[in-house]
């Protein structure tokens, strides 16, 4: 057999491992039209801060380890022009002599990846102080340029995964960073309750946050925002996304998506069965929303690689379609997401009710104690979990990853809360986030608990509403919800006096815990207008910040309290 792949990196590189390994005899050849067979993609933004001391340290096999350790040929700078579908065969440019010549195939593999989105209509766009990380060479070059004394200044345009890195690390070594967003948040995998906590941190840690605003023009020295504003800046980075790369799927007459990439079955064969497709230029089936996506991470692009050079060998592949997990690290907080948020469940039709809980992310009097922020998304009425958010300074992502299991395996409320995990006080609690989730929204779905989220405080806070504030008095006293009144959880079954039964009433705590206990203390004496504030005041205070300071707008708390 004779195995041709367009591509290295996760995808290519992965299906040509996979195959040499079932088939000893076949012949495999890699092209790359790049330098570089496969490297550390999503590394790249950790050598411009240094974090990754050398360029070289990127690039994970080079071609002479390829051959001898897996038999593969690999012919980098060597790129795949055009395919012959009916004498299978494809046209390739040595891009080191100029030559043009073919190559046969039984199989033939594309894994071309995706291409950053440079829009034609931004004037200047084509400047020499531009740049894009997608490769070795681009991020050497952007450091290179970076580096000079005379750049002081970079904006970095698009607030996903890439920007905000970008950013991160340019900040790290010192240059001043405006990050420019034409949505209203960064981070399109958190719901907009949660991603204020990153927008924060951007903002604490000296990055200029512009969000809501487009690049029209790029000057020399200056980038002109659709807004009319202007932002100072010697060296531009496009971080605004990508697009899948389906030039040869293209000229080949394979067909295409609904999405522009490239369609693939289940065993990630093109519409030609000789010819398949993997990585970040497919098109992919998300398990939840039953629609068709493209996802353009490592991770999904491996187990696809192994997926085809299975079925290429004869073997059965099982597809469980993508749910989208992801983590980051944005400065000292990390935040990871997986399945759907409540932006996609509601584009999916799907009904949903969620939990907002800040736990800590370990027993409280080790050192390193800090507090999660963990949202999860269940299903309405029948608590199948949909997806969940975790931002905190401590180990986000193994919440992520068991809410991650749970809906591969089609997990419920009742599982969640039954879930038994790893305990000790230096790497959790006894109940964890997890599980405490699990019971909130169990409450919420049986009716036993009625909440308000953060995003709909302020209105609360500006018409009056009455909210009661049951964290004892010198907390009370070092911050606040505006209008808030004062009656401690010790003292709130003494107080019921003070408390109408006539009108709505609002708890609030630290984190959304006392004051449920204190919404179960007054339900049991018949109050039945009340309603749990979730997040209660750290949560609004992480809410509001970057609206108030950004916005202008007058705050509705006292003092900001963060931890």
């Amino acid at each position: 057999m004779r195995i041709l792949i367009v591509g290295g990196v996760a995808g290519g590189a992965s299906v040509a491992a996979r195959a040499r390994r079932l088939d000893a005899q076949a012949e495999i050849i890699l092209f790359e039209k790049g330098p570089h067979t496969s490297f550390s993609n999503c590394s790249l933004p950790y050598y411009l801060s240094g974090m990754v001391k050398s360029s070289d340290a990127l690039v994970m096999i080079k071609p002479e380890r390829f051959q001898k350790q897996y038999g593969v040929e690999v012919r980098v700078n060597n790129e795949v022009l055009s395919i012959d579908r009916e004498n299978k065969t494809v046209e390739v440019c040595d891009g080191t002599t100029g030559k043009h010549y073919q190559e046969a195939y039984d199989i033939l593999v594309l894994s071309p990846g995706a291409n950053p989105i440079l829009p034609r209509s931004i004037k200047g766009i084509d400047s020499p102080h531009v740049f894009t990380v997608r490769n070795v060479p681009d991020v050497v070059a952007l450091r290179s340029y970076t580096d000079r004394e005379d750049v002081s200044e970079v904006a970095v345009v698009g607030g996903g995964f890439i920007g905000v890195e970008v950013a991160e690390n340019l900040a790290h070594a010192g240059k001043k960073v405006t990050l420019i967003e034409a949505a209203d948040q960064i981070m399109a995998p958190f719901d907009e309750d949660m991603v204020q906590l990153l927008h924060r941190e951007m903002i604490r840690n000296g990055v200029r946050l512009i969000l809501g605003d487009g690049v029209r023009e790029i000057e020399e020295k200056q980038i002109l925002l659709a807004s009319g504003k202007t932002v100072e800046a010697q060296a531009v980075v496009m971080a605004i996304g990508v697009a899948p790369e389906t030039t040869l799927a293209k000229q080949a007459g394979l067909e295409l998506g609904t999405t522009g990439a490239i369609r693939v079955n289940h065993n990630y064969q093109t519409s030609d069965p000789s010819i398949y497709a993997v990585g970040d230029a497919i098109e992919v089936y998300h398990r939840l929303t039953h629609k068709a996506g493209r996802l353009a991470l490592a991770g999904p692009a491996q187990r696809q690689a192994r997926a085809a050079a299975d079925h290429i060998n004869g073997m059965s592949h099982h597809n469980c379609g993508v749910i989208g997990s992801s983590v980051v690290r944005i400065f000292e907080l990390n935040a990871a997401s997986t399945g759907l948020n409540e932006k996609l469940a509601t584009a999916a039709g799907i009904p949903y009710g969620f939990v907002y809980i800040i736990p800590k992310d370990k027993v409280g009097l080790m050192p390193d104690s800090a507090p999660l922020h963990f949202k999860l998304l269940y299903e309405d009425p029948t608590g199948r979990i949909l997806g969940a958010q975790a931002i905190g300074r401590g180990n986000v992502d193994k919440r992520i990853d068991v809410i991650a299991a749970m809906i591969t395996m089609n997990g419920t409320l009742e599982d969640l809360k039954e879930l038994e995990l790893c305990y000790a006080p230096l790497f959790g609690t006894a109940r964890d986030a997890v599980n405490q989730a699990a019971l909130v929204g169990l409450n919420l779905l049986s009716g036993r608990l009625r909440q308000v989220p953060v995003t709909k405080v302020r209105e609360l806070v500006e018409s009056g509403a009455l909210i009661i504030d049951v964290r004892e008095k010198d907390e009370y006293e070092q911050g606040h919800l505006r209008n808030a009144v004062n009656i401690p959880l010790s003292e709130i079954r003494d107080r019921l006096d003070e408390i109408p039964r006539d009108r709505p009433v609002y708890l609030s705590c630290r984190s959304s815990q006392r004051s449920y206990n204190a919404y179960v203390a007054l339900a049991n004496r018949g109050y039945r207008n009340i309603y749990n504030i979730s997040g209660s005041y750290l949560g609004v205070c992480e809410y509001e910040y970057y609206h108030d300071q950004v916005d202008g707008r007058e705050p509705i708390v006292t003092a900001y309290r963060f931890v």
